[in-house]
């Protein structure tokens, strides 16, 4: 594998808004507009790594990886079919970073019944950064019933990094979450309880990105449903401060109108990692 030499990585996570039940290749491959939209904001994002939310169909990230070596981008992937829905997360990573031990969380569906299970893989940088990536896409809603199902994958997720803390050979690393939270900060206060863990994850979106959005609504309004998040002990490795919202509609020269009908209906996140 080649050498990873650059004193930061840059870590990011996007939903590729790829929620098309009926018709799973709508809108993605080769020829279609919006599959190389979203190959071209990849490209200029240019990240070490990426968390990928809402690929569907599962053959749609490697035509991704495809697309991006067009550019001059060199990606491997790492991917595996959800048990119970059409919708997947996967990582794209490039070559130096070592991606082992993908996994599913066992149950991390909760109550809902075709949920997206949370998908996790162990990472390493050079002889200094190890870190367990968690993928997640949660209940979509901003009702009751919908916070209550967030509720219980929370609390499946948030016992499972609890956990993972507490096991020989992961008790120094960093955990990383990141994703389609689909909850709203200072809203959906039940659901960050409890994926938080037993205290041990930092919601840094929370903090760094008050002013900012991530999903785009039809109706032109936005909110921060996106969520990103590190554990609160041996994450010195995160540069504090360093998550940003990536305005992919601007780089591709677009409103966001026009970037929710023609590429995702979110926008990225991005933050910096130190290596050193």
């Amino acid at each position: 594998m080649a050498a990873f030499d650059h004193s930061l990585a840059r870590f990011a996570v996007w939903n590729l808004a790829g929620n098309t039940p009926f018709n799973p290749g709508a809108g993605i491959g080769p020829g279609s507009t919006r599959a190389e939209n979203q190959a071209r904001g990849l490209a200029l994002l240019d990240v070490d790594f990426i968390t990928l939310v809402e690929v569907s169909p599962l053959a749609h990230i490697t035509w991704l990886k495809d697309r991006l070596a067009d550019y001059g981008l060199t990606y491997n992937v790492t991917i595996d079919q959800q048990p119970n829905t059409h919708l997947h997360i996967g990582f794209l990573h490039k070559p130096g970073i070592e991606v082992s031990n993908a996994r599913f969380v066992p149950g991390s569906e909760g109550s809902y019944a075709g949920g997206r299970q949370a998908y996790a893989v162990d990472v390493e940088i050079g002889t200094r950064f190890d870190a367990t990536v968690v993928g997640v896409h949660l209940k979509s809603g901003r009702d009751r019933p919908e916070q209550m199902l967030r509720d219980t994958q929370c609390r499946v997720i948030g016992d499972w990094i609890t956990d993972l803390q507490t096991r020989a050979g992961y008790r120094r690393d960093m955990l990383a979450l990141m994703g389609d939270f689909n909850m709203i900060p200072g809203q959906d206060v039940s659901n960050f309880f409890h994926l938080g863990g037993d205290d041990v994850m930092d919601f840094v979106s929370c903090w760094d990105l008050q002013d900012r959005f991530s999903h785009i609504l039809g109706k032109g309004r936005a909110n921060l449903l996106d969520g990103f998040a590190v554990s609160r002990r041996f994450s010195t490795d995160y540069v504090r401060g360093s998550l940003r919202l990536f305005p992919m509609h601007w780089t591709l020269d677009m409103g966001r109108e026009r970037f929710r009908a023609e590429v995702s209906d979110h926008l990225p996140f991005v933050a910096s990692f130190k290596l050193f």
